[in-house]
């Protein structure tokens, strides 16, 4: 009683990743004794299909299973197999009992082949990546395996260098990694990656947030690296070669036990094309990254549970240069570091109650440093955060209600030092100072509150929570954000009617936070005064429809509308890859998402998605770092297009299985075009950039020009049994090796060019 009282206390510091829950499966023949058998879970709405053994005495737990219906079928020779559905809705744990009758005699309900088609709980849209996916996906350049699959998502919008942008919001994207947030900037120019090879399921979510969730809203990426338990030793091996000299590999091995597993992995990646370079020579692009984790999850007992995870991450990388830049000589380099330890336990109270602490302690580092040819400023960097992260939650089950309530608390230092030296002097105003050094460090302290509750009865689903948030790091905030969501579904109709309301506390890119702040930079000129950049506030707002058709393909279609203060975003400081925190104003954007999905029909799986948005923001900007022609920005006034303002976005991707051994997918994507803030005349941008890229503009209408991609992927299994897997996939990207720019030639974006037609191989093995 003591111990779990203790629980209780401590779980109001934590909370587990939200909506999964977890199935025990009992199989057993006509006398009640145990089957071993052969069990696939199949939920076509998560985009989740896994084949599974239970152990000898018929027990299998399946963790980690996103709420919804799932179709159970079970097999053993000499049985009648079994079909059936069972509901996770849930933290506790579900039990499940199987009877297997004997081949002459059929024991299993009626499964429809849209059962789990459509989940009719849901009050917001959430977009899921399963694992067959994952291992499908075309080979990235390294640091991008993640942002590239979460943009194949409508909302989602890859701007230069891998950064992700959810819904026309900048830098407000949180990645839930086994269920602890990581809420700064994690793209390749910022942060060492999360291997690819080691993610197993991605869950998205661009609206109706659990209360859980908080400071970086934008989108929400749950990210689940744990593999299913399986008793014995397994691992994977994987290795490939692309063009721009990109070579990588990553292996990873596990031991299972009975009640426990231990695994490791790690991988490398080196390449001649690290960033998006700003032309089409791709000067000084070269890139590497390594990382390693180590985990242990092991049950005590039925009811407790604790999990260890180890990370460790690297990049090392070249800023590449313009053509002055080359010509001159410039060299400027990069590195980042983080390493990263993760704990939990979770104990079962009791057959209403969950209690669960989680924590992280982390140290992220990062550097730039320039030589004296560099033009036209000598920078170099040195930054970092280290922290301290704990949060808890108890999770209750009372009739219709799964409610949760919890807390959470971050304890950290900033630390930053940033000078520059002017090595061209013309392209600055007089009274811009020539030299310039800052060096600080501040403690960071965030707390948070939240309770939140899922009530269904019928056809209804209601969600409501209520966050407290308090912050204090440059400035001292506090927040009380209520959230809601509703759901209705006709069950017979195949269809869903949601809507959801979101007010978001979202706080400041912590990136060079407090130089972009601070005072001293007034230092600069006699134009630049600075204030504090705050944390942004907003209402979020969406409403949206999911329809089955035929039972095989599913509809999904979103109307959102998201209204922010204090809108966050950055500014780039001249090619140096250097960026600062800023804010506007104001902002407000507004978009329609429509996707349509054939989770599986007969060898045919796919998606096609549209969306459309338009941001605009209201001067003034607060923050950043601005030099030479930049500090115009300092006094503009008015409206604007948002940087991240792409009216028309269209993904499509379509798989066919030839046979068991082969198939071979097809992705294509159009992009409308982003604006651009280019201060001279098109006479000068061709001079600076070259005729091709400044073909692929629009001076008119203040836009880059649509771009456009299609590839193509094939694999085929090489060997294939029980035990062993041997897979080559050949991926080639941008098949008609168009130009795209990204970027052009903006204070808050710079230039950026996608990569022309590249053609990779993969090898993969599965022991």
């Amino acid at each position: 009683m003591i111990r779990s009282v203790l629980l209780v206390v401590l779980a109001v510091a934590q909370f587990a990743q939200t909506n999964t829950g977890e199935l025990r499966l009992n199989v057993v023949d006509a006398a009640g004794l145990p089957l071993q058998a052969d069990v696939e879970l199949v939920n076509d709405a998560n985009q989740f299909r896994q084949r599974v053994q239970t152990d000898t005495v018929g027990v299998l737990v399946a963790r980690r299973l996103p709420f919804g219906t799932y179709q159970v079928a079970v097999s053993r020779p000499g049985f009648a197999a079994f079909t059936g559905l069972v509901e996770i809705r849930s933290a506790l744990p579900t039990p499940y009992r199987v009877n297997l009758s004997v081949a002459a005699i059929q024991a299993q309900v009626d499964v429809r082949p849209g059962d789990t088609l459509i989940d009719a709980a849901q009050t917001a849209t959430v977009h899921r990546i399963g694992a067959e996916t994952l291992q499908q996906r075309a080979t990235a350049l390294p640091g991008r395996s993640l942002p590239e699959m979460v943009t194949t998502q409508p909302g989602w919008l890859l701007e230069a260098n891998g950064i992700l942008h959810p819904r026309g919001s900048e830098y407000q994207t949180q990645f839930v990694v086994d269920g602890l947030p990581l809420t700064d900037n994690r793209s390749p120019a910022f942060a060492p990656e999360i291997g690819g090879d080691d993610v197993h399921g991605l869950s998205i979510l661009t609206g109706g947030y659990p209360a859980e969730y908080g400071r970086k809203l934008g989108g929400v990426i749950e990210v689940e690296t744990a593999r299913t338990a399986r008793q014995g030793f397994h691992g994977t091996a994987a290795a490939a070669v692309s063009s721009f000299d990109t070579r990588n590999a990553d292996a990873a091995a596990e031991y299972g036990w009975p009640r426990a597993t231990l695994s490791v992995s790690g991988g490398l990646a080196g390449t001649g094309r690290y960033l998006d370079p700003p032309v089409e020579e791709n000067y000084t692009n070269e890139g590497s990254t390594a990382h390693a984790a180590a985990r242990f999850e092991g049950d005590f007992s039925d009811r407790d549970r604790v999990g260890v995870i180890v990370r460790r991450g690297e990049a090392s990388f070249m800023v590449p240069n313009e053509q002055v830049q080359q010509d001159a000589g410039q060299r400027q380099d990069r590195e980042s570091g983080e390493w990263a330890a993760q704990f939990s336990y979770q104990r079962i109270l009791s057959d209403r109650f969950v209690a669960d602490v989680r924590g992280m302690a982390r140290d992220l580092s990062a550097s730039l440093w320039s030589n004296a040819e560099s033009t036209p400023v000598v920078v170099s960097q040195d930054r970092g955060i280290r922290d301290f992260y704990l949060k808890g939650a108890i999770t209750g089950h009372a009739g219709a209600h799964e409610w949760k309530a919890g807390a959470d608390v971050i304890a950290g230092r900033v630390r930053e030092q940033f000078s520059y030296r002017i090595s061209d002097p013309g392209t600055f105003d007089d009274d811009t100072a020539a030299a310039f050094d800052f060096a600080d460090r501040r403690h960071d302290r965030e707390y948070a509150l939240f309770v939140q509750d899922q009530f269904r009865r019928g056809p209804l689903t209601l969600n409501a929570g209520l966050r407290w948030d308090r912050y204090r790091l440059v400035v001292e905030e506090n927040a009380l954000s209520p959230r809601l969501g509703v759901a209705w579904s006709w069950p017979s109709k195949d269809l869903v009617l949601r809507g959801a309301y979101d007010r978001a506390f979202q706080t400041p890119a912590v990136e060079n936070l407090l130089l972009a702040s601070s005072p001293d930079v007034e230092e600069l000129g006699d134009n630049v005064v600075r204030l504090p950049v705050r944390s942004s506030k907003g209402d979020f707002f969406e409403a949206g429809v999911t329809k089955g058709l035929g039972g095989r393909v599913r509809l999904d279609a979103n109307y959102f509308v998201r209204v922010m203060d204090d809108f966050a975003d950055d500014d780039v400081l001249l090619n140096t890859g250097v960026s600062f925190p800023t804010s506007f104003r104001s902002a407000k954007i507004r978009g329609t998402e429509v996707t349509v999905t054939l989770p599986r029909w007969r060898s045919l799986s796919g998606a096609v998605s549209y969306a459309h948005m338009r941001g605009t923001g209201e001067f003034p900007v607060t923050g950043g770092l601005f030099l030479g022609d930049d500090i115009e920005e300092l006094d503009a006034s008015g409206e604007f297009p948002l940087s991240q303002d792409q009216r028309h976005t269209i993904r499509g991707r379509a798989s066919y299985q030839f046979s068991p051994k082969a198939w071979v997918a097809a992705a294509a994507a159009y992009n409308s075009g982003l604006p651009f803030e280019f201060t001279g005349d098109e006479d000068e941008a061709l001079e600076q950039y070259g005729e091709r890229i400044v073909e692929r503009v629009n001076f008119e209408t203040g836009r880059v020009r649509p771009s456009m991609t299609l590839d193509a992927s094939l694999g085929i299994s090489l060997h294939a049994s029980a035990a062993r897997n041997l897979h080559l996939q050949v991926d080639v990207r941008n098949l008609t090796n168009r130009l795209n720019v990204i970027n052009f030639a903006g204070v808050f974006s710079g230039t950026a060019l996608a990569p022309p037609r590249s053609v990779a191989l993969r090898l993969r093995a599965d022991f």
